[in-house]
């Protein structure tokens, strides 16, 4: 009896638990995210006929609407904003598109996470020559051979994905499937091979060699940076809580120490040292000793306050002017764009020089067929002949019909006028000054 009224009273005595409740990686699986979701833009944006180049022609591709050099405001407007924008979140995020964005960070840290499953957590690879530490348990022929087998069909999945700016989608089908098609090169399939054998190099053996040392986009990247960029914030206060714990620094697989960035450092943002040290806090019910941070970096070698002329804030405004105004830009060039072009030339030929013949060339821009209406403006009835004056364009086309004058004309400058209409409501015209001797 004693025993058990001994049980009820050691039972009623209340327990506290520590670190039981988990505390999830908050940073890891949103970025996990974003790359997924940036490499399916990478392949959506071609694939959708958003955005692409057309090699044959010239020029790039805009919701199958050819963009020529030419249409000036449209072009410049979108380069001029794109860059406006990139330098205001470089100032602001700093080198966030790389840990979050960037398909070859993603494709190295596949690669990391799939060698240390097959081969042993130890089993890096680094371009210091040292070989690999693979663990004994795991250093078995089939381990290879998955290893190699999936670094195989990654290189030649993301080697398709350039196609995809270069040719349609219909043409890349027909590329895969070794269909016959005329307008696929010959040599495209000895393309295809150089790049996928590249990307294998870059997947098996380079890895994030290529993003601490030579990438210019990096590079790039730092020249906009500034000491209130957003970074990873250490609390020194807290410093004796983590004297013999190096958590943070195994974790980072650019291998840094989170506790000591700096504005020229190689730290991508990513926030994989800030998820680690807040689970291993967590243990303690404590918040964890890094954060991310936007604002000045108070170090004694650095100080307070910089000047207003690299200061974040004075650098996102003097770059907003140049983003309104190549706004501006693009919206007049949208709406000042010209769906066909239209090229009038005298059409001197060997046989008879002087021939008063012309030659009207004429160019769709868009990726689908169409018929166009041609007629002369400002010459007497039957003082020209047209070879034709209904054209059909096939989807990106180009044709030419001969205009000849006749030898009738009185003698002077005649001023005419060739109009261009199309089915779908454009019209465009050429002026033309004739001289009749």
């Amino acid at each position: 009896m004693s025993g058990s009224i001994n049980q009820k009273s050691i039972s009623s005595i209340p327990i506290k638990v520590i670190g039981t409740k988990p505390v999830s990686a908050r940073f890891h699986w949103k970025r996990r995210a974003v790359q997924a979701m940036a490499i399916a833009i990478a392949i959506i944006i071609p694939a959708s006929g958003l955005l692409r180049i057309d090699v044959e022609a010239g020029a790039f591709v805009l919701l199958d609407h050819q963009i020529w050099y030419s249409d000036f405001f449209l072009m410049a407007g979108f380069w001029i904003f794109s860059l406006s924008c990139l330098v205001m979140l470089y100032s602001t995020a700093g080198t966030v598109i790389c840990g979050w964005a960037c398909p070859q960070n993603t494709l190295a840290e596949w690669a990391n996470n799939l060698t240390g499953k097959l081969l042993g957590k130890r089993a890096e690879v680094d371009m210091t020559g040292k070989a690999l530490l693979v663990s004994a348990s795991k250093n078995k022929i089939l381990n290879w051979l998955l290893l190699g087998i999936a670094f195989l069909a990654a290189s030649m999945f993301f080697a398709l994905i350039p196609l995809f700016y270069f040719y349609p989608p219909n043409l890349v089908w027909s590329f895969i499937t070794w269909q016959e098609d005329a307008r696929l090169a010959g040599s495209l399939h000895w393309i295809y091979s150089i790049c996928v054998l590249i990307m294998f190099l870059d997947i098996a053996i380079i890895r994030h060699f290529w993003c601490r040392y030579s990438c210019i986009y990096r590079v790039w990247q730092h020249s906009f940076k500034t000491n209130q960029t957003l970074h990873v914030k250490y609390d020194a206060s807290r410093a004796d809580e983590c004297s013999k714990c190096n958590y943070c620094v195994t974790t980072c697989f650019i291998n840094l120490d989170p506790r000591k960035t700096d504005i020229y450092d190689s730290c991508i943002n990513c926030g994989d040292c800030i998820d680690a040290c807040n689970q291993l806090q967590a243990r303690k019910e404590m918040p964890g000793l890094l954060r991310f941070e936007v604002g000045e970096r108070k170090q004694e070698n650095v100080r307070k306050f910089r000047t207003a002329a690299v200061s974040l804030f004075s650098r996102a405004g003097w770059m907003t002017p140049f983003a309104i105004f190549s706004a501006a830009m693009f919206i007049w060039g949208v709406w000042t764009y010209q769906p066909y072009h239209i090229a009038v030339g005298r059409a001197e030929t060997q046989q008879d020089p002087a021939a008063q013949d012309y030659r009207i060339a004429i160019s769709s821009k868009l990726y689908r067929p169409t018929e166009l209406h041609v007629r002369v403006s400002g010459l007497p009835e039957g003082g020209y002949r047209l070879s034709t004056d209904d054209i059909k364009m096939l989807p990106a086309g180009r044709e030419s019909i001969t205009l000849s004058i006749a030898q009738g004309l009185p003698h002077g400058l005649h001023s005419f006028v060739v109009e261009v209409s199309a089915i779908d409501g454009w019209t465009g015209h050429f002026n033309i000054q004739h001289f009749s001797e």
